[in-house]
C-alpha cells in the first residue's frame, strides 16, 4: 500500500515560490539546501530548484495540489490578495443547493492550486 506523503514543486526560481507559499501556509517546517516544506494536514509540500525546470508552468492543469478549506470563498479571496492569480472563483460544481465550493488560484509560477470544501468520507 502507497501513502502519499509530499508534493513537490520545482522552479527556476524557487525562492519566489517560497515566498509565496510562505505568506499562504505561514512558516516552514523545514529549509535545508533551498527545499523548503511545509506539513499541510496530513501530507506535505516541498518547493525547490530543478535544473530541468525553465520559465512557467506551460501545463497547468496538469497536476493540480487541492487545500481544503472549511470556508472556500475566504480562503480564495486571501490568497488572491496574496497575490495568487484568479483562474476559477469559488463555485458550486453540483447539484442547486449543493454545499461543496472548489476555486483555483495559481502560484508565481502558474502552477493551479485547487481549494475544495473537505469531501466527504469514503
Amino acid at each position: 500500500m502507497l501513502n502519499l506523503n509530499m508534493i513537490m514543486i520545482n522552479s527556476e526560481q524557487p525562492q519566489e515560490l517560497t515566498d509565496f507559499y510562505r505568506k499562504v501556509l505561514g512558516e516552514p517546517a523545514w529549509d535545508q539546501d533551498g527545499f523548503v516544506g511545509w506539513q499541510v494536514g496530513g501530507g506535505g509540500l516541498m518547493v525547490g530548484p530543478h535544473s530541468e525546470v525553465k520559465g512557467p508552468n506551460e501545463m497547468p492543469g496538469r497536476i493540480m495540489p487541492t487545500f481544503e478549506s472549511e470556508d472556500v470563498p475566504a480562503e480564495f479571496a486571501r490568497i488572491r490578495d496574496l497575490g495568487g492569480r484568479v483562474v476559477q472563483e469559488p463555485y458550486h460544481p453540483g447539484q442547486a443547493g449543493d454545499d461543496m465550493w472548489l476555486a483555483t488560484v495559481a502560484d508565481p509560477d502558474g502552477n493551479y492550486l485547487q481549494l475544495a470544501s473537505p469531501m466527504p468520507e469514503m
